[in-house]
């Protein structure tokens, strides 16, 4: 039984420790590495119920099972080593030739352990049991094990040598897929001569935990930073570098969602709109009418700086009110107003705004207080528009 729970243990700790690259699928630059790790991992998994059963089968004095399951046992890790030589050529991005070499070498590998398994039926190259049902080791066994661990060490050391030529975090990757290279070809030395020790179903948990932490954790989290970046920059106006229409479009959706759920009770929008940009594109030319929308666009954020700010078109805005800015709506609006007086007679930045606010019991969604506040903007709009008018009369 103490062999067994050995592989148990494994088994539940490996399930655990690779849930994520397990069963879930993640779409990005890495995708065929990662299936060539998933499917070494799936291999690990049944080396693991084969090394567990084989030790439970033996002390209950099953020999057939038994022998059934070393067969079972040694091409499941056989079969592992096959997924580790493809995950490895996936992972050190070899050219086609090295690649082929490589599989060859896998399928060579494992090919040759089936035979010697198939042969065993017959004659027993690789294990026999004898009349006392003591499992015994045979030529053919040591030989394949010890392929095996040339392999490992070999392609350790290649993967040290290339890391000593790389920056700092592929260096690490490098280093650790090497490391648990070594530890693999460490236990498979182990497991070679102490064959009632399960050696190799510890060296494959030491393996695959270094490679998920210090390859698979790292990447995911790098690859989660990418996405990030990546997302800034599509939802970030390159102009006034507020957020677009396609954050603001994303962010309805989430307030609709928080409202149908209860979440939000409480916030205003406000709804901005540059007066006479197309004047100023058609009399002083694009760059001045760029520098129009830059100007009101810093004139919003200056006023309402603690509430998130989107650019929904050429000259429309929208700011999103909550908490402390919600709460003194009444005051940033005439400050804000105040600028734009002032900017009237100065010959400023002119930006109408309309700001309603959300009616828990009449409103059901989002577009309802965003109608209401674009209606007022427009009503501010005219009026801007009169009072330019009557400045000029003056």
């Amino acid at each position: 039984m103490y062999y067994s729970s050995i592989g148990i243990l494994s088994l539940v700790l490996h399930v655990i420790i690779n849930s994520d690259t397990l069963f879930r699928k993640r779409n990005d630059g890495r995708v065929k590495v990662r299936k060539k790790y998933r499917s070494f991992l799936f291999a690990i998994m049944t080396y693991y119920v084969a090394d567990s059963l084989w030790g439970l089968l033996l002390e209950m004095g099953l020999i057939s099972l038994t022998y059934v399951d070393t067969v079972f046992f040694f091409l499941s890790m056989g079969l592992s080593v096959f997924m580790w030589l493809n995950y490895i050529a996936a992972f050190l991005n070899m050219n086609e030739f090295w690649t082929r070499v490589l599989k060859v070498i896998a399928w060579l590998v494992l090919g040759s352990e089936t035979v010697a398994l198939i042969v065993n039926f017959f004659v027993p190259v690789m294990f026999y049991f004898n009349e006392n049902g003591e499992y015994v080791a045979s030529a053919a066994r040591y030989y394949i094990l010890i392929v095996q661990l040339v392999l490992f060490a070999l392609i350790a050391i290649d993967t040290f040598v290339v890391a000593a030529k790389l920056k700092e975090r592929k260096r690490r990757h490098f280093i650790a897929i090497g490391l648990s290279g070594m530890i693999m070809a460490l236990f498979i030395l182990l497991q070679a001569f102490f064959p009632m020790m399960p050696f190799y179903s510890v060296g494959c948990l030491l393996a695959t935990t270094i490679i998920h932490s210090f390859v698979v954790v790292d990447e995911r989290v790098e690859s989660s930073r990418q996405l990030d970046a990546a997302k800034t920059v599509a939802y970030k106006d390159s102009l006034t570098n507020v957020r677009n229409i396609n954050a603001y479009t994303e962010f309805k959706e989430n307030v609709d969602k928080d409202i149908k759920r209860g979440v939000i009770t409480e916030f205003a929008v406000v709804v901005f709109d540059l007066n006479d940009l197309k004047q100023v594109n058609d009399t002083r030319g694009h760059e001045a009418g760029d520098k129009y929308i830059q100007d009101g666009c810093r004139l919003i954020c200056h006023v309402f700086r603690h509430s998130p700010v989107f650019r929904i078109g050429g000259d429309e805005f929208v700011s999103f009110l909550m908490n402390a800015d919600y709460m003194n709506r009444a005051n940033l609006i005439v400050i804000f107003n105040k600028h734009i007086d002032r900017n009237l007679e100065r010959g400023g930045v002119i930006v109408s705004s309309g700001i309603s606010e959300f009616d828990a019991a009449s409103d059901s969604g989002y577009d309802e207080v965003f109608s209401r506040a674009d209606e007022l903007m427009y009503s501010r709009k005219k009026e801007l528009k009169q009072i330019k008018s009557e400045m000029f009369v003056r």
